[in-house]
């Protein structure tokens, strides 16, 4: 029957000659009966939506359902909502689950995160782990749980080129999240509340704003491939400008940035539309125009010259902890610098490895799904092959990709790392919805967006106060799980202290899952080790970053191959690892 009647009228059309015929029948009445004029208003407005729904050629369903089509894409619109709270079940993870968005809330307000009735996971399903406990558990003063990182007071750095005022960091702290990026009120909570909580926070490559500086929070000063902060007017490094910047007290460690997690060798462009006079003026550009992040660096071309320039930062900072963040890509290129380390002699402070489940920023999809390793890769090869040189008890490791709770901080040291950093954890903090609208300047809870009444929802002082109380708590939950294992500091918590199920019946420690490289197994023969290394370190070279045949490199310094008196137990400790 309706085929037939869509042969002599087109059903499609009903809503808008309803709307046409309201609009005829309140004219009627507005002449007859004196009607209110705002109803003929109305229908008059979803005609003449209706009418320019035909003649658009922009959407297809518009022209072929005039007015009701409009309900399609409102439903489009607020689809991630509806699914976020009234169909995804509380682990269904996109990018995070119900239940871990709600652990950072309830740690964030200072609720109780206790959970009754036992654990909703599905502990027979392959790849749940957990932490095995020891029968003497360990009872442990704070959960302030802090790291060294560029030597120590009592025992300097040997690199070349050293650090001098090392930085006794937190094990987890606020990862790079630029101005321009985040609003001014969530840069000014997360800094106020990192400053309150004794923790460090990360610039991001945006370089370091005026609402970084109101509140005095340790940063974490990240240098990009714009140089933003420390640019000539063409783009390259600028001596002076960063030495003003890196020499204020407030700034504890310089990191240089060769890629990202959500989008690894992509680089970026801000719109000149979006750079206002705060933007340009934190970055060093030109109000209104576009400000550009290469995809790679130009002051230097290749690993001897990167670690060349590290120590240029390091000695223009004052002797402050300089290191780099990446996400692994190429092995050779990670093995050549490595390499460039020991012809060198310079050794960076610290290497933050950013997983490719990591991202803050907006993304094309292509990268968020399909470029860069994830971080337990990358952080195990970055881990094995510091080891394998004898370099490990010089660098420390820090990480960052999708770390939210205590076990996902353990799970992380247990692979390598020092320490953790958390972008979208600190933003939900700041009650981020995981709204995903990011990119479009219309965040709902205004973290993300550089519209002034938007930011307005977001009130500094309280949110400042949840970020402290959500680093608190989580760093509280550590410290129950290191004492739970028997342990004294998350340094101590290795690949046998987590299990995971590999099937119905069998369950394995991690590290008999993972490889584990003995200390200076790289200075020797690579017969025995893993195809990573047998394959691609003899193609690495200090002096590119491309593959290149295997040659003899140029003799490594007698002083960067001995190990350490503190790499000793390092040793120790991972052949003991290795053996279990």
């Amino acid at each position: 029957m309706l085929h037939q009647l869509n042969s002599l009228y087109p059903v499609r059309y009903t809503a808008f000659a309803l709307c046409v015929f309201g609009l005829l029948l309140s004219l009627f009445a507005l002449v007859a009966f004196q009607v209110r004029l705002p109803v003929v208003l109305v229908f008059a407005a979803l005609v003449a939506l209706g009418v320019y729904d035909l003649q658009q050629s922009r959407h297809a369903i518009l022209r072929n359902y005039p007015v009701i089509g409009h309900i399609r894409f409102m439903l489009e619109y607020v689809r991630p909502e509806v699914r976020q709270y009234f169909i995804e079940s509380d682990s269904e993870a996109a990018p995070f689950s119900r239940a871990q968005r709600s652990l950072v809330y309830q740690r964030a307000k200072g609720d109780p995160d206790n959970r009754p009735f036992g654990t909703h996971l599905d502990v027979g399903a392959h790849g749940y782990e957990w932490v095995n406990h020891s029968l003497a558990p360990t009872q442990l003063p704070s959960h302030d749980f802090r790291v060294w990182i560029g030597g120590n007071p009592d025992a300097p750095s040997p690199s070349v080129s050293p650090c001098t005022q090392p930085y006794h960091a937190s094990v987890f702290n606020i990862s790079a999240m630029s101005f321009g990026a985040l609003s001014a009120n969530a840069i000014l909570a997360l800094n106020q509340g990192a400053q309150k909580g004794g923790f460090a926070h990360d610039t991001g490559e945006g370089s370091i704003s005026q609402h970084h500086r109101v509140h005095g929070g340790d940063l974490i000063w990240e240098i990009g491939s714009g140089y933003f902060g420390c640019r000539n007017p063409d783009g390259t490094f600028s001596e002076e400008r960063f030495a003003a910047n890196a020499t204020e007290p407030q700034v504890k460690m310089i990191e240089l940035k060769l890629s990202q997690g959500a989008k690894p060798g992509h680089g970026g462009v801000l719109p000149g539309a979006k750079v206002t006079a705060e933007i340009a003026a934190a970055r060093g550009v030109k109000e209104g125009e576009s400000c550009i992040s290469p995809a790679s660096h130009s002051a230097f071309s290749n690993p001897v010259e990167m670690m060349q320039f590290i120590a240029r930062l390091r000695t223009l900072s004052g002797g402050k902890p300089t290191g780099f963040k990446f996400c692994l890509g190429h092995p050779w290129e990670w093995f050549g610098i490595v390499k460039a380390m020991l012809v060198t002699g310079i050794t960076p402070d610290f290497i933050v490895v950013d997983g490719a489940e990591g991202g803050t920023g907006a993304a094309p999809v292509e990268f968020t799904d399909h470029v860069g390793a994830p971080l337990q890769e990358g952080l195990l090869l970055v881990h094995n092959t510091l080891v394998g040189v004898n370099l490990r008890d010089r660098v420390r490791i820090g990480c960052a990709g999708k770390v939210i709770s205590a076990f996902d901080i353990a799970r992380m040291m247990a692979l390598g790392a020092d320490w953790c950093n958390a972008g979208r954890g600190f933003m939900m903090a700041l009650g981020c919805i995981q709204a995903q609208n990011c990119h479009t300047g219309h965040c709902p809870t205004g973290v993300t967006t550089q519209d002034p009444l938007r930011q307005q929802a977001l009130v500094v002082p309280d949110k400042a106060t949840r970020v402290t109380q959500f680093h608190r708590s989580t760093l509280h939950a550590l410290q129950e799980l290191v004492q739970a294992a028997g342990l004294r500091h998350p340094k101590d918590i290795t690949a046998h202290h987590i299990v995971r199920r590999i099937s119905d019946t069998e369950v394995r420690l991690l590290s008999n899952l993972i490889t584990r490289m003995l200390p200076g197994a790289l200075l020797g023969t690579l017969d025995a080790q893993h195809n990573v290394f047998r394959l691609y370190w003899p193609l690495a070279s200090a002096h590119s970053f491309q593959a290149s045949e295997p040659t003899l490199e140029p003799s490594i310094p007698h002083h960067v191959e001995l190990v350490h008196a503190a790499a000793v137990g390092t040793a120790a400790a991972v052949a003991g690892d290795a053996a279990v």
